[in-house]
């Protein structure tokens, strides 16, 4: 399983682009991967292969419409890792002996 934290968005639609940050959300939902939205971009949890295909997805529907669009991917392997969008905060407020904000 990864953890794969990407930002896409289009360069060519003007300073307010959550309407493709929502139709990508819609995407991701719908595929079944654990995820969570973040103020710069989404965190999915899953094999290797589903979550670039989801984001191969994202872009594929952005590119309908935009001409040009970013996209900044980040990834986290651990061999045998389930979990890690919880656990990973988790052990960091067990640490701090209080939560986090969210």
């Amino acid at each position: 399983m990864v953890l794969l934290d990407f930002t896409m968005f289009p360069l060519d639609k003007g300073p307010s682009v959550s309407a493709y940050v929502a139709r990508s959300l819609q995407i991701i939902e719908a595929s079944g991967l654990d995820y969570r939205c973040h103020a710069m971009g989404t965190i999915l949890e899953g094999p290797l292969d589903r979550c670039l295909e989801v984001v191969r997805e994202c872009f594929e529907a952005m590119a309908q419409d935009c001409e040009r669009i970013e996209c900044v991917i980040k990834m986290d392997y651990r061999r045998g890792r389930i979990g890690g969008l919880e656990s990973k905060v988790a052990k960091v407020e067990s640490l701090l002996g209080r939560p986090l904000k969210k």
